[in-house]
C-alpha cells in the first residue's frame, strides 16, 4: 500500500511564502511523475505543478514565475515553494504521484493553503 504524506500548509498574508512537503511510502517503485493539484471552493482540481522522473517540470500558467516545484528522489519527497502569493492561489493542496509500468496513480490528503489579503 502507498500513502503520501503532505505538509506545509497554512494561512499567509498576500505575498508571503510557504513550501509544501509531500513524502511517499508504501510499496511504491519506479515514480515517473511526482505533482501538485489544487482545488478551490466551488471549482474543479487542477494541476499546479508536476516533475517527471528525469527532472523536467510543468507549470500552470498561473503559478510559472512564482512557484517551484523539486524532488528528493532518494527519499520519495517532493516540494512546492510558493512564493508571491496571492488570495487566488487560496486552496486545498494535493500531491499526486503516478508510478510503476501500469502508472498507478495515488493522491494525498490535502492540505490547506489559505492566503489573506
Amino acid at each position: 500500500q502507498v500513502q503520501l504524506v503532505e505538509s506545509g500548509g497554512g494561512l499567509v498574508q498576500a505575498g508571503g511564502s510557504l513550501r509544501l512537503s509531500c513524502t511517499a511510502s508504501g510499496s511504491i517503485y519506479s515514480i515517473k511523475t511526482m505533482g501538485w493539484y489544487r482545488q478551490a471552493p466551488g471549482k474543479q482540481r487542477e494541476l499546479v505543478a508536476a516533475i517527471a522522473s528525469g527532472g523536467s517540470t510543468t507549470y500552470a500558467d498561473s503559478v510559472k514565475g512564482r512557484f517551484t516545484i523539486s524532488r528528493d528522489s532518494a527519499k520519495n519527497k517532493v516540494y512546492l515553494q510558493m512564493n508571491s502569493l496571492k488570495p487566488e492561489d487560496t486552496a486545498v493542496y494535493y500531491c499526486n504521484v503516478v508510478f510503476g509500468v501500469l502508472r498507478h496513480e495515488v493522491w494525498g490528503q490535502g492540505t490547506l493553503v489559505t492566503v489573506s489579503s
